[in-house]
């Protein structure tokens, strides 16, 4: 499997962390979780981090079986609409660049 993360790198707009997050579960998780073949989508919110380190305020994170499966996705039209939706929510409340990565995903429960 291999996970697709988008990287919100920046700040959130000065008084706007609880719009900004509602933002994306109203507006973007109902997109996110609609992209095909996914198996899993996580998003997370961050609350703090080590000092110096870079800000990230949000981290997406879709899993697919593979790259055939994400590449579908991708090219999928509520892919294109998120990437509108998210253009507005970024414009609204988010300073910064969005970055995406690839990943081998293994998993190891303890």
């Amino acid at each position: 499997m291999i996970t697709r993360f988008a990287m919100f790198e920046g700040t959130v707009k000065e008084g706007c962390v609880e719009a900004f997050r509602a933002a994306v579960k109203e507006r973007l998780i109902p997109l996110w979780t609609k992209f095909p073949g996914t198996v899993d989508v996580r998003v997370m919110f961050s609350d703090d981090r080590d000092e110096g380190a870079p800000e990230f305020p949000l981290i997406l994170a879709i899993t697919y079986p593979d790259a055939a499966a994400m590449d579908a996705a991708l090219e999928a039209p509520v892919r294109f609409q998120s990437k509108e939706v998210t253009g507005e929510v970024v414009t609204e409340f988010f300073e910064g660049r969005i970055h995406h990565h690839v990943t081998q995903l293994y998993d190891f429960k303890s």
